[in-house]
């Protein structure tokens, strides 16, 4: 069976969001088709995987991977082959870099002229861009932002069914992000940095990581831990200056120090 034929019968009839089967449809045209379309399923040895996954950009092979291991899989439980090339294919090593943010003071400051209170509301609420078009009126009451959909159906995991204190002005939202990246480039940040924000904001105000987790609506409690471990060049000195605090505390005379307290024991 030619492996076009497999991949295509698969990635229609994958169980998926609409997003993922969009993502996945999108990797398979640009990477997969074209690298292994000639083939039948049963000629596709380890290294065709391999040498198309290093090829790519870490972050594109990886994603790249997971599609062929799917495709691979779902063609083992149809019976159009035995086995899987790609199982042990390695995955590409992935390095992050933290996402540039500002913090909530100083983003209030910068000068947003047309969306500003579209880009503090998801600053200081956290929402993804999904959650936030498919955002109404209807679904802010009693003093929380109750998120239950995104502009794909459904939100993103089960934990991205949330609701957060509802905390600033709520506009509608432009049906594409276009706009609010012009204004946020000019700055050098990107939406998703407004979910960094918020973390940032909840991590200084001493929410803990457990509840920062829930607010975020991040399945996975690792991801949340991940944000609350970065920290600012001011953090430091901060921490530096409580430490100077306390140890001037700990040198201090007490009550029964010195001469008085002789006195008091002679």
């Amino acid at each position: 069976m030619k492996f076009a034929l497999a991949a295509d019968q698969i990635l229609q009839a994958l169980p998926i969001r609409p997003k993922t089967s969009q993502t996945y449809n999108s990797v398979y045209r640009r990477y997969i088709y074209p690298a292994l379309h000639q083939y039948e399923l049963a000629e596709i040895k380890r290294e065709h995987i391999q040498s198309l996954i290093k090829s790519l950009p870490p972050q594109t092979g990886a994603t790249t991977l997971a599609v062929l291991k799917t495709i691979f899989r779902e063609a083992i439980d149809n019976a159009y082959c035995e086995f899987s090339p790609a199982a042990t294919v390695r995955r590409p090593k992935i390095q992050v870099i933290p996402r540039k943010f500002i913090p909530l003071p100083e983003l209030m400051k910068l000068e947003l002229p047309k969306f500003r209170t579209q880009i503090v509301f998801l600053a200081m609420h956290g929402l993804r861009w999904g959650e936030a078009v498919a955002l109404t009126e209807e679904d802010i009451y009693e003093g929380r932002v109750h998120i239950t959909k995104s502009i794909h159906g459904q939100v993103k995991s089960k934990a991205g069914m949330r609701s957060v204190p509802h905390v600033s002005e709520f506009k509608a939202f432009p049906k594409t992000p276009k706009a609010l990246r012009r204004e946020l480039a000019a700055h050098g940040v990107h939406i998703h940095s407004l979910r960094h924000t918020y973390a940032y904001l909840l991590k200084t105000s001493g929410v803990h990581v457990t509840t920062a987790q829930k607010l975020m609506g991040h399945a996975d409690p690792g991801v949340t831990l991940g944000i609350y471990t970065r920290f600012r060049d001011e953090e430091i000195d901060s921490a530096g200056v409580s430490i100077l605090e306390a140890l001037a505390k700990s040198q201090k005379p007490g009550p029964l120090s010195g001469d008085r307290a002789s006195d008091e024991t002679s």
